[in-house]
């Protein structure tokens, strides 16, 4: 089914939403994930005879590139529903949970490969979630929501879906600089409500910004853009 409809180009059944259709696609991915680690631990303990077999390695190798492949075809349909109804934080959220089963996959063939043991897989994968959490913690998430979800509202995949601008602006003082951006581009999608809205939201973070505890980097970025669009504004 996969193959007909994300690679072969058919069309949904009758009645099914790209959100389901990625839905259905994402939900196994944990219950797949950890059937995987499961097998790996309980079937190829270190130094068994299941771990030298020929048989059951390809057999673990086999069920592997199954995971693989449903993994594939989940990024798939959510490319899809991303490309219709843009971007979320849960969609992102989505997006790294099929990476980091993605690389687990990848550690559980590492594991077999290279014989290692089951505390290792383990360890592997702690590691890897923990370096997910500190690279995600580097990221302006509110502002790369909010940039792609301006930068392809007139895409041709979205040309009947307007942009949740609500949505947009309900994501703090970071979508700000996307939303400029889209009201100079869109003068006649009500702006004078979400222009006051934007400036509530520019006023709230200067005010902010005036105790250094609350200083950060991302937030003294934005502030030398509010201060240079006030500069600028006609």
């Amino acid at each position: 089914m996969d193959i007909s409809y994300l690679w072969a180009g058919a069309a949904l059944p009758d009645g099914m939403s790209y959100a389901t259709y990625a839905h259905r696609g994402a939900y196994p991915l944990i219950v797949t994930a950890l059937l995987a680690a499961a097998f790996v631990i309980v079937a190829m303990r270190p130094g068994s005879e299941a771990e030298r077999s020929p048989l059951t390695r390809a057999l673990v190798f086999l069920w592997v590139g199954q995971n693989v492949l449903l993994v594939v075809s989940a990024i798939l349909r959510l490319n899809l529903y991303v490309a219709t109804y843009l971007l979320t934080y849960w969609r992102v959220a989505a997006i790294i949970w099929m990476l980091i089963v993605a690389a687990g996959l990848v550690l559980i063939v590492v594991r077999i490969v290279t014989y290692r043991s089951n505390a290792w897989l383990i360890s592997a994968n702690v590691v890897a979630l923990a370096l997910t959490i500190y690279v995600c913690s580097l990221v302006n998430f509110a502002n790369l929501v909010a940039s792609y979800n301006v930068a392809h509202a007139g895409d041709s995949a979205t040309a009947g879906q307007p942009i949740d601008l609500t949505y947009v602006a309900a994501l703090g003082p970071q979508a700000i600089p996307a939303l400029d951006r889209y009201l100079a581009a869109n003068p006649r999608m009500n702006p004078g409500f979400f222009r006051r809205y934007r400036d509530t939201l520019a006023a709230g973070h200067l005010k902010d910004a005036e105790s250094w505890r609350a200083w950060t980097f991302r937030g003294w970025r934005l502030s030398r853009y509010l201060e240079h669009a006030k500069r600028t504004q006609p």
